[in-house]
């Protein structure tokens, strides 16, 4: 490490004021803080020393990610192995000669197989959303002469997580380039941002390329097209999101009770769906990661578990003939979807987010209620975690605007009392 150090600042001086290299400089200053603390102080008589600084607080974040990346490897190989092992698939020419050369088979109980499967699928799209982001990232700190943070570190990881496996690798370049400059460098960069980042981009390919992101076909990363006609294949062959069936009438969760089998397979994610977003369980890990140091605020979760509790039990109790979806109880919304991914790592987002305590649990409580709304109101988009924690995004401004307001009011009367 000392190495490195004494490199790293020969190379300062070629990136001083004045030198030839001096627009590049945020470049430089990226890896040093990197990989060491920062040798400058605050000056001045007047400063707030914080420990928890924004590369700790992403360092965090990361760490309580990894069981979604994990599940990311490990489901999306399981999904894929089922099909195949069932008759309903199989690889291209160059993985089949991959997994011939090390050894591996697609037997669905296999540990190894299913990972390294899964790696097939995550790592390049994890990969050119790095790439992608980080370029861009990269251009908009040159031209504007300003520090590389550490802000698109949380993004590029969340933004792989909220895909599917078959998704096309120039789709999720062009998702992040989307949701890099509209959702987060147009209004000034880290910190300025109306609308969760990672959420803008996968909104921006949902919208603009629904084949690739909705339906039955994207989630399990199989052909599946033997699957015509094969009815004694299991359900979870068959490609589409529990969601996504019960919408269509395919499914209904009145004959599977909550803490069934059935439910504990969904909460501990081995189902077909967006790679990373299928562990409730892994997200739990997370949040209390986040909760205990105090990086996420436990106002907004309570406040979407309560909005979800609430309006799942109302509807809950309309009976229809037509609509699945208004069958499905609390128990259930929970841990199918991206409900708890959401809840978790998108809707504690701290820029796009609330930030009074009271504002944090009526902003939770309104994406919790409208997640439920479009899931059983509007069956023919039956995900709607995306979509509500981006609507509560506009108005956190507006809920913070009015308590805040509400304060000052308080403490003119006390004061002029």
């Amino acid at each position: 490490m000392k190495l490195i150090r004494t490199l790293l600042e020969k190379q300062e001086e070629l990136f001083g004021k004045g030198k030839k290299l001096e627009k590049l400089y945020p470049l430089h200053e990226a890896l040093d803080t990197f990989l060491f603390t920062p040798g400058s102080v605050n000056k001045g008589t007047t400063h707030v020393r914080e420990a928890l600084d924004l590369k700790r607080m992403m360092i965090i974040v990361v760490i309580a990610l990894i069981p979604c990346i994990g599940m990311a490897f490990y489901n999306t190989g399981y999904q894929a192995n089922l099909a195949i092992s069932n008759g309903a698939g199989a690889l291209d020419v160059w993985q089949t000669a991959l997994f011939s050369i090390l050894g591996l088979t697609h037997d669905p109980s296999n540990f190894t197989s299913n990972v390294a499967y899964g790696a097939l699928f995550f790592l390049p799209v994890f990969i050119v959303t790095f790439a992608v982001g980080g370029l861009v990232e990269a251009g908009f700190a040159v031209a504007r002469n300003h520090e590389i943070n550490e802000g698109f570190l949380v993004t590029g990881m969340l933004l792989p997580l909220t895909l599917p496996p078959t998704i096309p690798l120039w789709q999720v370049a062009l998702g992040i380039l989307f949701g890099v400059v509209v959702g987060k460098e147009i209004f000034g960069g880290t910190g300025m941002n109306v609308l969760n980042v990672a959420l803008t981009a996968r909104a921006f390919l949902f919208f603009a390329y629904p084949a690739q992101i909705s339906g039955d076909s994207p989630w399990i990363a199989a052909d599946l097209a033997a699957l015509s006609g094969a009815s004694t294949l299991p359900d979870a062959v068959s490609g589409a999101t529990w969601l996504g069936k019960a919408a269509a009438g395919a499914e209904t969760f009145a004959s599977h009770a909550v803490f069934g089998e059935q439910w504990w397979n969904a909460f501990l994610g081995f189902v077909p769906g967006s790679m990373g977003e299928t562990s409730a369980a892994a997200c739990l890990f997370g949040a209390l990661v986040l909760v205990v140091t105090q990086v996420a605020s436990w106002r907004t979760m309570a406040g979407v578990v309560a909005g979800t509790f609430i309006m799942a039990t109302m509807l809950h109790g309309i009976d229809s003939d037509t609509n699945n979806m208004f069958a499905v109880p609390f128990g259930w919304h929970i841990v199918i979807g991206g409900w708890a991914f959401g809840l978790v790592f998108m809707a504690t987002d701290p820029v796009s987010s609330a930030f009074t305590d009271m504002g944090k649990l009526i902003y939770g409580f309104g994406i919790g209620v409208l997640v439920v709304l479009v899931r059983v109101v509007n069956p023919a988009y039956p995900e709607g975690m995306m979509l509500a924690i981006l609507f509560m995004n506009m108005f956190a401004p507006f809920i913070d605007h009015f308590f805040v307001q509400a304060n000052i009011k308080r403490r003119l009367a006390r004061n002029a009392a």
